[in-house]
């Protein structure tokens, strides 16, 4: 990890970008999973773990000009990014703050709301996370949590051995960081542990194929992931070859399709 203390998926240019339209590609899934959870106008709401906060901005226009919105990430480089979209997007109700979601501190019973997406996976202490966020809400309030219950599950059709070497090494580069992509599936015990009640579990898996814009968010990870995989010697220069050029070929496949890693949506809740 850099001293920018940057995740393990990176914090560059590139990145950002990636980050830009997973986030119009699973938009709908995240605000199903927020009209789940009662976000409403006028209340002050947590984008946990919140990037260079694409969904900050939807979640402040959601509350509007009489709530906040507290963004809380660990990379200066994200939080730079936010605030630069928020002057651009005149969006003037979000309050962003640079903490390690596992030592969030905030005052106690202050916020309305939580939000978390694909941050548990990447902490090696769910369970202090979580218990920090139950702090921070008031009694009644949700937590909505949007995370990878099994990222090996995903499928690509036709199989590709190289397809599976990758995905295999991808999931271990997490583990290596102290994260997990089988988080979804601990977390109801984990959010019970901490005292919140599981109201809704939904799961998100969806079916790919190379016409598609979802073909393209696989697509933009790996181009931008295998090197990284290559350097930590998770593969080898020839595995990320085979990988492309087994992607190349599905994509030129008309009967080509992927099945998404399976990915869970979860409300639970603070006892009022």
């Amino acid at each position: 990890m850099s001293t920018e203390r940057e995740y393990v998926l990176g914090t560059d240019t590139d990145e950002l970008q990636r980050l830009g339209f997973q986030h119009q590609v699973w938009a709908e899934q995240t605000s199903r999973l927020w009209q789940v959870a009662r976000f409403a106008p006028g209340q002050r709401l947590l984008d946990l773990g919140c990037g260079p906060g694409y969904a900050t901005l939807d979640l402040a226009q959601l509350v509007g000009g009489a709530g906040e919105i507290v963004a809380v990430d660990v990379s200066r480089r994200f939080l730079s990014a936010l605030e630069r979209l928020a002057v651009a997007s005149d969006v003037r109700n979000v309050r962003v703050l640079e903490q390690d979601a596992t030592a969030l501190t905030l005052p106690a019973a202050s916020l309305h709301g939580a939000f978390a997406r694909w941050v548990l996976s990447f902490t090696p202490n769910p369970q202090a996370v979580v218990e920090r966020v139950f702090d921070a809400l008031a009694p009644g309030a949700p937590f909505a949590v949007f995370d990878y219950a099994n990222y090996e599950a995903i499928t690509l059709a036709p199989p590709s051995d190289a397809f599976d070497r990758v995905i295999a090494a991808t999931a271990r580069s997490v583990r290596d960081a102290g994260g997990g992509f089988d988080v979804g599936a601990r977390l109801p015990a984990l959010l019970q542990h901490a005292g919140f009640t599981v109201e809704h579990v939904e799961p998100y898996v969806r079916v790919a194929r190379p016409h598609d814009a979802l073909w393209a968010w696989p697509s933009t990870f790996f181009a931008n992931y295998l090197p990284s995989l290559v350097e930590r010697e998770l593969i080898t220069a020839e595995d990320a070859n085979a990988f492309r050029h087994a992607w190349d070929e599905r994509t030129r496949d008309p009967g080509a399709y992927l099945v998404t890693p399976t990915i869970v949506g979860i409300v639970a809740r603070k006892p009022a």
